[in-house]
Order: C-alpha cells, then sequence, then structure tokens
C-alpha cells in the first residue's frame, strides 16, 4: 500500500519530502508531480524498481525512460553533448522539454535504449520535483504516469491513488499538474528531431515541428 504525502505545491514540507526520499532510496517506485504531469519515479541504480514501472506503464525495454536531473550540469554527465546541444539545452532547461541523447558509461545500460545506447534526459520546472532530486542528490529515473491503453497522463493525485496505491510505494500530491507531457526532442541524429509534441513549444528553440510528430 502506497504511503500518501500531501505537500505544498510551491514550498514543500522538508520532513514530507524526506520521507518520500527515503522510500526511493529504498528502491520503491513513487508518483510524483513535474511541470508536464504526474511521472513514476524510482532510484537510478534499482533493477527491480525500473522493471516495476514499466509493468505499470505496460512498456518494454525499447520505451525511453527519462532521467530527470537537477540541472544542466547534471544532465551532461549522463549523456554525451556537444557544445551545438548544449547550446539548445540551456534555451530550454528547467523546462517541459525531454531530450534523447547518446548515454554515458554513468547511466546502466539496462535503462538506455537496448540497440541505440540512448536515455531520455530532462530537467524539470517543477518545485516538488527539484527538492526531491536535491535531497537524493543524484537524478531519478521516470516516466510519465499514463495508464496502459490511454493516452493521456494523470494529473490528478487522489485518481492516482485510486487507481495505484497497491502498484506503487509512495505518492506525492502536490495538486494538479497539466495534463500535456513533455515535448520530446531526439538529439542523438545529425540535427534534432521533434518526436513528440507536447507542453513544451519547440519554436521557442528555433525547431519546425514534423506534420506527424
Amino acid at each position: 500500500m502506497a504511503q500518501y504525502f500531501e505537500v505544498h505545491p510551491l514550498n514543500p514540507q522538508p520532513r514530507l519530502l524526506k520521507q518520500a526520499a527515503q522510500i526511493l532510496q529504498a528502491g520503491g517506485v513513487a508518483a510524483i508531480p513535474t511541470d508536464s504531469s504526474y511521472a513514476l519515479a524510482c532510484h537510478l541504480d534499482d533493477k527491480a524498481a525500473a522493471e516495476q514501472m514499466r509493468r505499470i506503464r505496460a512498456v518494454d525495454e525499447r520505451h525511453h525512460l527519462t532521467l530527470l536531473c537537477r540541472d544542466l550540469s547534471e544532465l551532461a554527465s549522463y549523456a554525451r553533448v556537444d557544445n551545438r546541444q548544449y547550446r539548445l539545452l540551456k534555451l530550454a532547461t528547467p523546462g517541459p522539454f525531454t531530450f534523447i541523447l547518446e548515454a554515458t558509461k554513468e547511466v546502466p545500460r539496462r535503462v538506455s535504449h537496448p540497440s541505440r545506447r540512448t536515455i531520455g534526459l530532462r530537467v524539470p520546472d517543477h518545485p516538488v520535483t527539484g527538492a526531491l532530486l536535491d535531497l537524493l542528490g543524484q537524478p531519478l529515473l521516470a516516466t510519465t504516469l499514463i495508464p496502459p491503453g490511454a493516452s493521456e497522463p494523470m494529473n490528478d493525485a487522489a485518481r492516482i491513488r485510486e487507481r495505484f496505491e497497491k502498484s506503487v510505494q509512495a505518492i506525492v500530491d502536490a495538486g494538479a499538474c497539466p495534463m500535456q507531457p513533455t515535448t520530446v526532442i531526439d538529439l542523438s541524429g545529425d540535427s534534432p528531431v521533434v518526436v513528440r509534441l507536447g507542453r513544451g513549444d519547440p519554436t521557442l528553440l528555433g525547431l519546425t515541428v514534423a506534420a506527424d510528430a
């Protein structure tokens, strides 16, 4: 049964966040708020927790999981970033963008794409997520909380509790989040490609959007 933490969306109570962080450190999966819907998150180094997130989402190992990072410098420790990519990342972080990049050896092979050796990374712009990351001192492995068979992410912690309280170990309720997932931009090739259009506006980064993105 999940532990439920009601926190202030702008000034989250440190005591409650410490308890949630301890659950994550112990191998639990948590539903947490972000600047683009709620997400499932777990400790980067916990294989069983990552597999649990995939089961909840009903996705396989080819589905990109995302590293939630505290800042751009931390992101650059887990992905190979050249000068061109760095300039784009600097414009977009923090914010509702996920970038697919070539993973460094700091990323366990089991959580990167099995054939491409890529990983999704982002720096969320949400006080609760940021405070959790500060407490943990390293990125969280995450995936947007889209229930199996659904097309939209969940943004209501009470409904998440009703549906997933037996599937996760913690739920951090900071009120409603946006209903849109992040915009996903693949930077692993020769030029940026918008692969999913979400809350982030790629035109602010000077990118055009394909009709089928």
